[in-house]
């Protein structure tokens, strides 16, 4: 059975935002509350590539010579339905 998210009032969230925020990076979900009453929730965003940066993928793609030739738009332009 999990346990119960960590819950924090609007001012305590205020003031605590940045340690919040380190326990959602890992994996923790919390509730904010306003007033007793739960009103949102912070949860972990998992990324879907961790790209490191620029040129990431350099050297890992290819792209044909004819890439731009008059053919290869009209083909493209059929796929999309633009002809």
């Amino acid at each position: 059975m999990s346990e119960a998210a960590a819950q924090f009032n609007i001012h305590d969230a205020k003031t605590n935002l940045s340690r919040i925020i380190d326990r959602v990076e890992h994996g923790e979900e919390i509730i904010i509350s306003r007033a007793g009453t739960p009103v949102a929730k912070m949860i972990p965003l998992n990324r879907r590539v961790d790209r490191t940066g620029r040129g990431s993928l350099a050297g890992q793609l290819v792209v044909a010579d004819d890439w731009d030739s008059t053919e290869v738009n009209e083909s493209i332009a059929r796929d999309f339905g633009l002809t």
